[in-house]
């Protein structure tokens, strides 16, 4: 994005979805505990999600902003 640009000057652009890798099933867990108890708002409790593949262990939060804010690990 440029220097001009809404972003660049602070403003909103949409919603976001932001993953971050876990090195286990009990960090996303605590991810999601800490996330819930710090006011986000639930978008997906821990669980496996075999849709995307076999071993996706994931949790969702919505941040202030309204942005998807995951954890996932990818295990067997």
């Amino acid at each position: 994005s440029s220097i001009d640009s809404p972003a660049a000057n602070g403003q909103l652009t949409g919603r976001h979805h932001l993953a971050f890798q876990a090195k286990d099933r009990a960090m996303v867990d605590a991810f999601y505990r800490a996330g819930l108890d710090a006011g986000g708002a639930d978008n997906g409790a821990p669980g496996e999600r075999q849709h995307y593949h076999p071993g996706y262990y994931a949790a969702f939060l919505l941040d202030p902003d309204g942005n998807n804010i995951e954890a996932v690990f990818h295990g067997p």
